[in-house]
């Protein structure tokens, strides 16, 4: 009945809230602790888990590495066949299990103790073998589950927040930027997302360039051969003086029966928008659509008066699908 599953989704929902709220209330200086801890680490992040948890791992893991934070994920299994020497002293191990006596995990707290490895645990039993064993304890609040009271849901919802909490709070205190992520992210709706007028700029030749003295007959003859629409309009020193669009020759040619040996100088229009090369694409998107343009010039931070590319909208609609 549509009613009655809607219920029970709500019903998981709110208990995921209950537990939420729980872990948040519950935070204290462990995890502080365990953030500076981890801002020291001078190689990986290791982390294992076993069952829902190992899953868990496997997410939190992405997300730190992508942020700035390298990370990759062990096996408990295989760490019992081998897989122990892929974490050396340098290392930071996170081990996560509910109840923090997961017998697959034992192995690993061993020969992290023996080795001198630091080891964060995360468990919601403080009395566990995982968290006595673990030099930062974070304990995450004992949680009602759905299901009976017996399936994974809102203790997995814990371990995955205090994880993307971890993963957050080290890229602000690493001061990883937008455009950090991005390196990262070269692909996919997100890559996309942070473009900047410096990735989908044309450059050098493909500028369409003509000097303010120009005639407007060589004015006609660029802007129908870059085919663009529009002309970067500069003076002896390279400095943008204007820009002058089809739309304006229309116009012009409407006003006037020959125009071709006036100066492009004198009917561009002056102090054209223009965007710095690291501004994201959608911003620039946005700007053009409020200001009703087809075209925008791109600068070098270094030279705000000189364009050194050039967006057509196009360019940006196919990149920002």
């Amino acid at each position: 009945m549509k009613f009655e599953t809607n219920k029970i989704a709500k019903d998981v929902i709110d208990l995921q809230i209950k537990a939420l709220k729980k872990l948040k209330n519950s935070l204290d200086n462990s995890f502080n602790k365990c953030v500076n801890l981890l801002m020291k680490c001078k190689s990986k992040v290791i982390i294992c888990g076993v069952g829902k948890s190992g899953i868990i791992a496997s997410k939190i893991s992405a997300t730190l590495s992508s942020v700035g934070t390298p990370s990759f994920v062990v096996s408990a299994n295989d760490c019992s066949h081998g897989d122990l020497g892929r974490i050396t002293k340098n290392d930071i191990l996170i081990l996560i299990s509910n109840s923090g006596n997961t017998l697959e995990l034992k192995n690993i707290i061993t020969f992290a103790k023996s080795n001198k490895i630091k080891l964060i645990g995360i468990a919601s039993n403080k009395n566990s073998f995982l968290l006595k064993s673990s030099e930062i304890k974070l304990l995450l609040p004992d949680v009602e589950e759905s299901g009976h009271g017996i399936v994974p849901t809102s203790s997995t919802i814990n371990q995955m927040s205090i994880g993307d909490a971890l993963a957050i709070a080290l890229m602000e205190k690493k001061k990883f930027s937008k455009f950090d992520f991005k390196k990262f992210h070269p692909s996919g709706s997100l890559g996309n997302k942070l473009k900047t007028a410096g990735d989908l700029m044309l450059t050098k030749g493909r500028i369409p360039l003509i000097n303010e003295n120009q005639k407007m007959r060589e004015a006609i003859r660029i802007i129908n051969k870059k085919r663009l629409g529009f002309l970067v309009i500069i003076n002896n020193l390279g400095i943008t003086k204007g820009v002058f669009t089809d739309g304006d020759l229309k116009r012009l040619m409407q006003k006037k029966d020959s125009v071709s040996n006036s100066k492009i100088k004198f009917y561009m229009t002056k102090n054209p928008f223009s965007v710095e090369e690291s501004t994201l694409a959608s911003t620039i998107l946005y700007q053009m659509n409020k200001k009703k343009i087809t075209n925008v010039c791109v600068y070098n931070k270094k030279n705000r008066y000189k364009t050194t590319g050039v967006i057509h909208i196009h360019d940006l609609l196919q990149n920002l699908r």
